[in-house]
This record gives structure tokens, C-alpha cells and sequence, in this order.
């Protein structure tokens, strides 16, 4: 059968060579692209089966490496006659292409946020670009063809990605021009190339028209930064081909349909089911009986093969196509996949990493085991298409994409939203100019990522407001497929709703949610953004989930985002660091801002995953003494699947394990016994139930936790009551003396506290105790103003005075088993605040202490309510029983598990791109610091508390900008603490932790704790 002509294919390859290039025509908006080939489907074609099998084509030849590059700081300084074949370029530098100009040389990186990279240096309107600073990068390579061209065949080169503009020429004769930095820009070559060698050069703008639509919250670079290939085509070839298969409603049967474009005949076969047949339009068809659909529990992938025929019946080309079938689509009112509701547990998802935007298939299908393995189901490509291969593993591992077109206006929108500027303002808006660039930034998605079934939406952009242009845009995509089209501007532009077919919205606190929802009810809702996981955040995303499982027209939500956005930066003393805005000397720039990843820049876990893992795994697990009830949220997959492992503990001793046997099949629940008796004789103890990969997959090796909850049993196992004569006092005129047989206590009346605490002969105090209400603010904290709100508790924790006169300060009292040395300080506070600490020592050498306050009415809320210690720095080992084993804050603690964990107290301060408030533990019943010798403190709570133990106060951790700018390690300081306010996490810059997560304002607060020597072993 005849394969379709490519009628769609915009060019006349006879007029390519003959124009020139216009370099005045950048700034106009209405400039999108000369010469360029027509956006095409994504597919690859090969010679033979073997090529295939090998996934190496012969008919790709890539231009990857060293080119020689020149770079103009303005269009004006430009060299002339670069691109001509006589022009000499052996004194130019090299670049690796692909690679960033402002990553090896020429130019600094820029992170901005919303600011247009200019603003500020040059006035200019939409659609100008900036005269003084549009740096023009020359580049220059040369090649051979692997072999000379069959008749009829076709070459063309292929640029992935090119930031922002970008013009091509071959041995001196102009090929084209394209925008749109993160769609391939195709060119053909035929007409143009000689033998021996070929001359290609290119020239790359920084800023052209389309960069007023490039204002992502991202650092700014330019240059080529994705794979450069050439391509050939044979003379009978297939140049796009659309496939669809969609599940139908029954499930029983589907039709899967296949569009070809091109010449020639072709055959078409679909693996384990057989050979499609074409119809008198020359569509192939095949009914699939019994399919097997694509989820991302199943991402079930079906081999399609093409192969192109020439008129004598020999083979041109081979053509192979994955299909997935599956069926998405607004259904009874809510997003169903396969006619299940789905709910999105998604991650926004920037393309970059420590070489920037420049992107490996090897690191992209890293990312997505490391998402695989916590949970994600859902990935939004903020704010841009993405490589290719990212779609293909996406396919693979079983992701839903909200694909996003190439477009973001955030700080001209910011002109309506705060300058009040009038909406016509609004960029594109109403336009008209803008809509050429915006219909091809959208055909470019569209024709390069149809035949992806993990692609479930299309996006319209992102922070862009509204208006006509994008109404229409969304029109388009709906006329061409039937997928869902998403856009959050309707939240803030209402006037055109029909531009998106989800209700959008960014960091919308959950109950407002809910709230809205109990009055519209006409469209499903998704936060395309939430949960800001800027430095120590994400607290409180329960509650999102929560209410996804209430109201089924919550679906869920992407976390911004994945990734910490910084790039290594070495500094003046030879470390290396991770630099954020302002680190390479741009401005303007928007700081640590691009801190807001769920994993540190080199994919380093950071503690919050912990909680996504667990907020995102299938199954809700809730263990009881006897028996345990599992929740199974999956769509296809029984908990059968799994092996379920439950553990019996004893602060850290394993008492037992035994394998459990569930079904729990997707959507249901049960309650299974435990397969033990759970001894009520033994203390508190923990039961751990597990749900295992049985086998290893791409993703997690075998015994991986796909699941897991935990129930803490407290039995009657009563502990000992240490005992022992009253420890002998001494009052002096200065000091009071407490001493047992192995320690010794020294309280200062004339300093107020407690200066010495002595335990077998060592000293275990480097710094004399004081109430702690304040600790370095997070990137929240200082997002809503926390530092500005409550810096009179920074005053307080580091000024705090004893009250009374001169050797007066000490309270002594005493009874049978123990002496009590009490303080009184007074806080620099308005109003002012008084602080109580005891210190009750017994003849073992224990002190009880207490800190107690009562809290006068109009002081600012708490950071914190603890006490601040500090030991050697060679106490370094940090032991406990509580919470963990990543950090955990009040808001943040659903993801860990209750057992004894170890650290090193050297790392256990997060590294954060700013240093901040971190390292914390909650529900800690004991822990203890020691030296490699065992010797140092134990501490211990009445009921739980917090605990941190790190190598710095939290004033010098406040006081650096990045990690390496901490001192030298001098001292272990300790904290325990009653509670720290929780870190919060529905946005970074005014949202606050919720209520029950902060320290009360008014009444009495009391914190019991007690410490003791330890002596190693």
C-alpha cells in the first residue's frame, strides 16, 4: 500500500540555499522560522533488523563534539563572512557542543526566577531584544559523510536544542532559521554539500523575539546545548507517521491505527497480535483482542514494525515503534486512565543537572528510577519540552506527562499583578503578533511527541496569564487529539475558561481547596505546583493527599520540584560548593530561589524525599497490636504482588520477622492478623510491615519497600529506677558544687548557669547551657518574613540574663535523693519574658532538667522552645531512638519510622544550598553523643522530644551562605528540645507551618529532659 504524500512538509528544498540570512529580522516577533523543515514525529529509522536490534542507525551520523566558536557581545560585533568556507578560524577557541557558552568561557550564568534577564540595564519592549548584551555565538565545525549519498537520498541536519535563535549555513550558503530554544530545528542539506569535506557553522543568538517567551524560572544560558545530528533519508521513506490505539470502553478489543507520510509502500506488522491492514485511504489498521493496557503499574509497551518499500520491492528503511495502549480521558467528570481515576503524584521536573540543561539519556533514566522507586507516577516537563529520550523512558517506566510547550511570561505578567498595568499589557494576551511563534511552538510539541502514551496532556505553558491567543492555541490542540488540555493562567485570568480542560492551580493551601471544590464542581482539579520544596521544607503535604482521597475530583498535584537547580563553583580557598544566584556575578538574579528540589542538584537524596516516598507509596498500611489493615490504591496491581514482611522490635533488637501472605486486591481493603503474638510484657516495641519487590526491575533492585507502615505498642515493662545518696553539695561563694561518686556539677552564681559537668574525669561541657528559642531560619521561614517576625527570640536566645544580684542568681534546694540548682533569666523582650531552668541532680549523676516559661500576652511566635549544650568536638557519634533516619520536623515526620539509627554528627546538617535550620529529630525517647570510645552524653525524655546534634550553633549556621562558608569544627552542639516550629511547605515565600504545627503563643511552656555521663565500654 502507498504510503500518504507528506504534503505537510513546509519547504521547497530548491529555494533553501539561494536566500541570506536577515539579522535585523530577529527582534520580530512575527520571525519564527526560515527554511526550517516541517515538525515531524520523533521516530527513528534504520537500514536492516540488525541496526534495530542494535538501536544504531546507519541513516544517523552525529555532529557531537569540539567546534570552534566565536563570541560577539552584540549582533553589531558579529565577524563577518564566518560561515564562508575560505574564512580562517584555526585561532578560535573550542567548545564541546552539546554545552553551554556561559559553562566553558563565555559568559555567566544567570539564575533569575520571574525578572526578564535585561531588566533593568536596557528598556526595552516586547519582542526588542537588548542592543548592548545579546552576546552572538559563531560556531564552526567540519565533516565528512560516512559514505556518499545513494541516488535519491536525502540529507539534513537536526539541532535538539539551541538557546534562543539560532541561523545555519553549509559551505557558505544559507540552509535556514529557527526559534523555539527547546523544540529540533531540522534544515536540509542535499542541495548544499560536496565531497571530502563540509564546512557547517551556525550562528547562536542569546536573546531574539522568542526570548520574551522564555522567562522560566531557570538559569539563563544560551548556546548548543542538545545533540547535533545529521540525517539521511533514503529515496523511499516514511517522514512522519501518527499511531493510535485506544483502549476502549469495554477493555475487550482495540483498534490500533497507523497514519504514514511519505512515498513508496510500506508493511506494517504489531508484535504477538500481527500484520495491520490499509484501508482505501491508506490507514493500516489491526484489532487487538484481549490487549494489554499501559499504566503506570504495567507500562506494557507493544512493538510496532514498519518497513518501507521501494518500486522493485526492496527494503528502504525499517522503522520501529513502540505502542502503548491505553485510554485517557475526562470520564463521569474526573480524569480516568482505562476508565480508572487517577490521581496524579507528580513532580515538576526541570531538564537539568550539574552540567545545566545539558542532558544525557544515561542521567535522564537515572532521574526517573530514582522518581520509579519514591513513588511518582506523574511528571510535568516545566516549563519546555524536553530531549526526546526523556518521552521514550517515560514510555518505558510508566510515567503521565503533562507535556508543556515552550512558553513562560512570568515578568510581564507581573506588570498586571503588581503594577497594575492594564491587560492588554498581558504577553501574548490579544497579540495578534504573537501567534505565529505561539502556533508553532505548539506544532512542534505536538508533532514531535503524539505517539508517546505516557504524554496524557498537553500544557499551554506556564505563568503566562491569558487571553484570546492561548484560547485559541488550546482549540488547536483539541482539534488535532483528544488528549486533556491544561493551563493554571485561567485561575488568574478568567475570561476565556474553555482554554483549559482541568481547574489549574498553584499552591493553594489544601483546605482552600476543598473549599473551592464544595462550590464548583464542573472540572477536575490539579495543583500543576505545590508542596515548594525550597531548602528544609515540604510539611504538611499530608494533607493534600488526604484530601484526594476524599473528594475524587482532587487529583493531585506536581511537587516543585525535583531537582535543586545550582552548578559547582569552586571557592577562594580551593572547595568546591553549590553556587545559586549571585555566585557568578550576574545581575540581576533571584539568590538561593532555585533551591526547591525534592533531591540536592547531584541527585543526592534530600531528607524530604523520605516523606514523598511515603506520602506517594500504593498502599496505606495501619498496624495495630494484632493484626494490620493495608489500603491497596493501585490501579491494577494486587499487594499478592508483593512480599509483605513484618518485624517485630525492641529499641533497635530484632525479636522477630515472619513473612505475611496478603491479597489485597487494587481498590480494596483488608485486615490481615499478624502472624505473631505481639509481647505486651516488653516494653515499647514496634511492628514494621514491609510490601517488597519479590523480583529486581529497571528501577529497584529486589527487596526494594514499595510500602510500608509501622505501629508503636507500648506494653508494661516498667523501666529501672536509678537510686542512690543524695550527691554531696558544696556552696561556695562563687560556685555550687554538686558530686558523686563519678561527676561533678559546678553551677555559677556569679556567670548564671551551668559552667562544668564532669564525668570520669572528663569535662562534657564546652559552653555554659541557655534556653533556646530561635534557630537559623529556613527558606521559608525568611520566604513569609519569620526572621523580621520573630528576631526579638534571636535577642533572646543569645542575651538572655540571669535575674537577680551579683552571686545571687543560683536557686539551691534539696531533698532526700537529690540537689536542685535553679536559674531565672530575663529576655530582651516586649514585653519582657522571663525563662526558668532546673537543674535536679542526683547522687548517679544524672540532671533533670526543666525550662519553663510563661508566656506574656503580644510576643511573636516561637522558632523553638529547648535548651542549647555543647561538648567536644570529638564527641562526633550521634546515637538515638526515635524518628527517622532522615531529619524530620513536626510537619514532616509521617515518612520515618520509629528504631534506634547512628550518624556522624560532622554530616548531619543537610546541605542545603543555604545553610538553615536542619539535622532536627522528633519523637526521640533517648539518644546519646560519644567519641569513638563510647565516652560522652546520654539524654533522655520524660515523653519525646526533639533532638539535633550538629557541629555548629545555629547563629554560625545562619550567618553563612553556603556550606563551605561554615567555621572549622570546634564543638558538637546539642538541642534538645520540646519542639522547633514545623518547616511548613505550601509555597516559600508567605505561607506559614499550619497552627497545630507551631509553638503556642500564650500560656505556660515546660520542657523535661534529663543528661548523663557515659562511659564507653
Amino acid at each position: 500500500m502507498s504510503i500518504e504524500a507528506a504534503g505537510r512538509i513546509e519547504q521547497e528544498l530548491a529555494g533553501v540555499i539561494e536566500s541570506e540570512f536577515d539579522a535585523t529580522r530577529v527582534p520580530d516577533p512575527g520571525f519564527v522560522a526560515q527554511h526550517r523543515r516541517a515538525a515531524r514525529s520523533d521516530h527513528r529509522w534504520f537500514r536492516d533488523d540488525a541496526e534495530r536490534a542494535a538501536g544504531v542507525s546507519g541513516f544517523e551520523q552525529s555532529l557531537n563534539g569540539l567546534w570552534r566558536v566565536q563570541v560577539a557581545p552584540n549582533p553589531a560585533s558579529v565577524v563577518p563572512g564566518f560561515e564562508q568556507p575560505g574564512f580562517d578560524v584555526s585561532g578560535w577557541g573550542t567548545i564541546p557542543v552539546p554545552g553551554h557558552l556561559q559553562l566553558h568561557g563565555h559568559g555567566t550564568p544567570q539564575y533569575v526566577n520571574i525578572q526578564y534577564p535585561w531588566d533593568g540595564h536596557e528598556s526595552i519592549e516586547p519582542g526588542q531584544v537588548p542592543q548592548l548584551a545579546n552576546p552572538v555565538a559563531s560556531y564552526v565545525t567540519t565533516f565528512e559523510l560516512d559514505r556518499p549519498l545513494d541516488e535519491g537520498e536525502r540529507m539534513s541536519v537536526e539541532f535538539r536544542g539551541a538557546e534562543s535563535a539560532l541561523a545555519v549555513w553549509l559551505n557558505g550558503r544559507y540552509l535556514g532559521y529557527a526559534t523555539d530554544s527547546f523544540t529540533p530545528s531540522e534544515f536540509d542539506l542535499t542541495e548544499a554539500l560536496q565531497p571530502g569535506g563540509n564546512r557547517l557553522a551556525a550562528q547562536v543568538f542569546t536573546f531574539s523575539s522568542g526570548s520574551w517567551l522564555e522567562d522560566q524560572d531557570m538559569f539563563r544560558f544560551s548556546g548548543l546545548f542538545r545533540d547535533v545530528v545529521l540525517l539521511r533519508r533514503p529515496a523511499v521513506h516514511v517522514e512522519d507517521l501518527r499511531v493510535t490505539a485506544t483502549l476502549g470502553e469495554d477493555g475487550a478489543e482495540v483498534v490500533v491505527d497507523l497514519q504514514l507520510y511519505g512515498a513508496g509502500h510500506a508493511s506494517v506488522a504489531l508484535e504477538g497480535v500481527g500484520e495491520l491492514t490499509a484501508d482505501a485511504q491508506g490507514r493500516f489498521r489491526i484489532r487487538v483482542a484481549d490487549p494489554r493496557p499501559w499504566s503506570p503499574e504495567d507500562p506494557h509497551l507493544y512493538a510496532l514494525t514498519i518497513r518501507a518499500f521501494d518500486e522493485s520491492g526492496a527494503q528502504t528503511e525499517v522503522i520501529a515503534q513502540p505502542v502503548g495502549i491505553r485510554r485517557f480521558a475526562i470520564e463521569e467528570g474526573v480524569l480516568q486512565l482505562n476508565g480508572q481515576r487517577i490521581v496524579f503524584l507528580g513532580v515538576n521536573r526541570h531538564e537539568f543537572g550539574l552540567n545545566g540543561r545539558v542532558m544525557t539519556r544515561e542521567q535522564t533514566e537515572q532521574d526517573l528510577q530514582l522518581l520509579k522507586r519514591a513513588g511518582v507516577n506523574a511528571i510535568r516537563t516545566s516549563h519546555y519540552p524536553n530531549n526526546s529520550f526523556f518521552y521514550e523512558l517515560a514510555d518505558e517506566y510508566g510515567f503521565l506527562v503533562v507535556d508543556e510547550m515552550n512558553l513562560e511570561t512570568h515578568g510581564r505578567w507581573d506588570r498586571i499583578r503588581y503594577l497594575d498595568a492594564p491587560v492588554e499589557e498581558a504577553l501574548p494576551g490579544d497579540d495578534e503578533r504573537w501567534r505565529a511563534a505561539l502556533q508553532d511552538r505548539a506544532a512542534s510539541l505536538f508533532e514531535r511527541d503524539k505517539n508517546h502514551p505516557s504524554v496524557v496532556m498537553w500544557s499551554l505553558g506556564n505563568e503566562s496569564y491569558g487571553g484570546s491567543l492561548l484560547r485559541d492555541l488550546a482549540d488547536w490542540f483539541r482539534g488535532v487529539d483528544d488528549r486533556p488540555v491544561h493551563y493554571e493562567g485561567v485561575h488568574w485570568d478568567p475570561r476565556f475558561p474553555e482554554t483549559t480542560d482541568v481547574v489549574s492551580q498553584m499552591y493553594t493551601p489544601a483546605a482552600e481547596v476543598e473549599a473551592y471544590l464544595r462550590e464548583h464542581r464542573d472540572k477536575p482539579f490539579i495543583l500543576c505546583e505545590y508542596a515548594h520544596s525550597m531548602g528544609n521544607s515540604f510539611g504538611g503535604v499530608d494533607r493534600y493527599l488526604d484530601l484526594a482521597d476524599r473528594d475524587p475530583l482532587f487529583q493531585g498535584g506536581f511537587i516543585w520540584d525535583f531537582a535543586d537547580q545550582a552548578l559547582e563553583q569552586v571557592d577562594r580557598h580551593g572547595r568546591t560548593f553549590l553556587g545559586y544566584g549571585g555566585d557568578f556575578g550576574e545581575a540581576p538574579h533571584d539568590g538561593d530561589f532555585s533551591g526547591n528540589g525534592i533531591v540536592f542538584a547531584d541527585r543526592t537524596p534530600k531528607p524530604a524525599l523520605q516523606e514523598v516516598a511515603f506520602l506517594y507509596q500504593p498502599f496505606r498500611i495501619e498496624v495495630g497490636s494484632d493484626a494490620v489493615s493495608i489500603e491497596n490504591r493501585s490501579l491494577t496491581t494486587a499487594s499478592s504482588a508483593y512480599e509483605t514482611v513484618v518485624a517485630l522490635r525492641r529499641e533497635g533488637e530484632l525479636l522477630r520477622s515472619a513473612v505475611l501472605e496478603t491479597h489485597v486486591p487494587p481498590g480494596t481493603s483488608a485486615v490481615h492478623p499478624l502472624p505473631f503474638a505481639v509481647p505486651r510484657d516488653a516494653g515499647e516495641v514496634t511492628v514494621d510491615v514491609e510490601l517488597r519487590l519479590r523480583e529486581a526491575t529497571r528501577w529497584a533492585e529486589a527487596g526494594h519497600i514499595v510500602a510500608r507502615g509501622q505501629g508503636v505498642v507500648s506494653g508494661s515493662r516498667p523501666r529501672p529506677v536509678r537510686r542512690g545518696q543524695r550527691p554531696r553539695l558544696v556552696e561556695g561563694a562563687h560556685n555550687v558544687g554538686v558530686h558523686g561518686e563519678h561527676f561533678g556539677a559546678l553551677f555559677s552564681r556569679l556567670h548564671g548557669g551551668l559552667l562544668s559537668y564532669r564525668f570520669g574525669g572528663r569535662e562534657l561541657l564546652t559552653a555554659m547551657p541557655k534556653p533556646s528559642f530561635w534557630h537559623a531560619p529556613t527558606s521559608n521561614e525568611r520566604g513569609w518574613g519569620g526572621p523580621f517576625d520573630d528576631g526579638q527570640w534571636l535577642l533572646a536566645s543569645r542575651y538572655a540574663r540571669p535575674v537577680g544580684t551579683q552571686l545571687r542568681t543560683a536557686s539551691v534546694s534539696h531533698d532526700d535523693e537529690a540537689v536542685t540548682v535553679g536559674y531565672r533569666y530575663e529576655l530582651p523582650t516586649s514585653p519582657r519574658a522571663v525563662c526558668d531552668v532546673d537543674y535536679r541532680v542526683t547522687g548517679d549523676g544524672r540532671v533533670a532538667v526543666t525550662v519553663s516559661m510563661d508566656l506574656p500576652p503580644g510576643l511573636p511566635e516561637l522558632p523553638e522552645f529547648g535548651l542549647q549544650l555543647a561538648t567536644s568536638a570529638d564527641a562526633h557519634l550521634l546515637r538515638w531512638y526515635g524518628e527517622g533516619p532522615d531529619e524530620t520536623a513536626v510537619d514532616r515526620r509521617l515518612g520515618a519510622r520509629v528504631d534506634v539509627f547512628e550518624q556522624d554528627v560532622r554530616t548531619a546538617l543537610p546541605p542545603y544550598l543555604r545553610p538553615q535550620e536542619s539535622g532536627s529529630r522528633t519523637g526521640v525517647r533517648w539518644a546519646t553523643v560519644t567519641d569513638a570510645h563510647g565516652f560522652g552524653l546520654r539524654f533522655d525524655a520524660e515523653q519525646r522530644m526533639e533532638f539535633s546534634a550538629l557541629p555548629w550553633t545555629p547563629y554560625e549556621i545562619e550567618n553563612a551562605q553556603h556550606p563551605n562558608e561554615l567555621p572549622p569544627i570546634q564543638r558538637t552542639v546539642l538541642r534538645p528540645a520540646l519542639q522547633r516550629r514545623g518547616v511548613a511547605g505550601d509555597d516559600s515565600w508567605g505561607a506559614r507551618p499550619l497552627p497545630e504545627f507551631r509553638l503556642p503563643r500564650s500560656g505556660r511552656l515546660e520542657f523535661r529532659f534529663s543528661f548523663t555521663g557515659v562511659a564507653g565500654g
